[in-house]
């Protein structure tokens, strides 16, 4: 029987809410896997509305969980309503929506807080010890709420990756342990079973974004 896998969304775009091809590429494995989804989002506000076209913020308001649906096809539920018993594994995409809607590290960085439900869900699966995926930027999450973890966000000596440098030294600042891995790898913390790749911290071809999402998939699954 495939495992059962909760993917957290963060809207619908990667300025202002999940990585579309992140997303995509993390269902897309889990399906090949046999696993069953059930994707989830937090009923809140967007921090804001970004024009994708225009790489601007503008007046409109959306709602996280409404946009999420878009990327899940309408079959998607209120973050609140997660049950972990019912659950083997749980997967953050990425996109700054993860750095914006499910914590405010797009703003606050390490000085972040993390969404409440997010925060709620995650120490539950950890404290049952079942596997968390996260890749990108939501990395952050766990380094925010499992001081001590070991987390990848990328590599910090390679000109592909040119946010890493800054963003492992706040995780470092944080107390947990940053990890340099290329975009094809993952990196597993077995002790906290976070296992976690960079996608598009690094800017790599889509197929290698995709690749690497797929070992993370992978680790996850096997941890669950």
């Amino acid at each position: 029987m495939g495992k059962r896998v909760a993917v957290v969304l963060a809207g619908c775009g990667v300025f202002d809410g999940s990585e579309i091809h992140e997303a995509s590429a993390v269902l897309v494995h889990l399906s090949r896997q046999q696993a069953t989804v059930k994707i989830f989002a937090p009923n809140t506000d967007q921090m804001h509305v970004v024009d994708h076209l225009k790489g601007s913020p503008t007046e409109e308001k959306r709602n996280v969980l409404v946009e999420s649906a878009r990327l899940a096809r309408g079959d998607i539920q209120d973050l609140s309503d997660l049950d972990v018993k019912d659950l083997d594994a749980i997967i953050f995409p990425g996109g700054f929506g993860a750095a914006k809607n499910l914590c405010s590290w797009a703003v606050q960085g390490k000085d972040c807080v993390v969404n409440e439900q997010v925060k709620t869900v995650l120490k539950a699966f950890h404290a049952e010890k079942k596997p968390i995926g996260l890749c990108c930027i939501s990395p952050v999450l766990a380094a925010k709420v499992f001081p001590g973890c070991e987390v990848t966000v990328g590599h910090d000596k390679d000109d592909r990756y040119p946010d890493v440098p800054d963003t492992a030294e706040a995780i470092s600042q944080l107390g947990c342990k940053h990890i340099c891995k290329h975009v094809n790898e993952a990196h597993v913390d077995e002790k906290n079973k976070i296992v976690t790749t960079c996608a598009f911290m690094c800017k790599a071809p889509l197929h290698e974004i995709f690749d690497g999402i797929g070992v993370m998939v992978q680790e996850v699954l096997k941890l669950a």
